[in-house]
């Protein structure tokens, strides 16, 4: 994967979704057809933190039966660092290599989105509309 698209108003869910999330992280999970997100599903950070995110095997679930009943593939997972850079952690590196899909983080200090990609290491993959 070289490049992931997101719409500006789904970048404007996420932002909002993450500012309310304050202070933790937040994390959904985008749908959508090869490098285009076309939906998202807002899911909940179960650890309650500012520094990691885990989303509930229950929401997984759920989240991958409904991009097959819409014809779709979890293509990216999105999180934000509410007090930090948009920039994979070493808990992010970590959870890249078991889910291969583009990872979208929205940073809370400059309201910027950035997209990464696990190949033999992390590579920034660049974000069209």
């Amino acid at each position: 994967m070289q490049k992931i698209k997101i719409s500006e108003s789904n970048k404007k869910i996420l932002a909002e979704f993450s500012e309310n999330q304050k202070p933790n992280e937040s994390c959904a999970l985008l749908f959508g057809k090869d490098d285009t997100v076309l939906d998202l599903f807002l899911t909940e950070n179960i650890e309650k933190s500012p520094v990691n995110f885990t989303i509930s095997n229950k929401q997984l679930i759920e989240g991958y039966k409904m991009a097959e009943e819409k014809e779709m593939d979890v293509i990216g997972i999105f999180h934000s660092h509410p007090d930090s850079e948009a920039y994979p952690s070493n808990t992010d590196k970590k959870f890249m290599q078991s889910n291969p899909v583009a990872w979208v983080i929205y940073s809370g200090i400059n309201k910027n989105f950035r997209a990464y990609f696990l190949e033999s290491d992390i590579i920034e993959i660049s974000m069209e509309e």
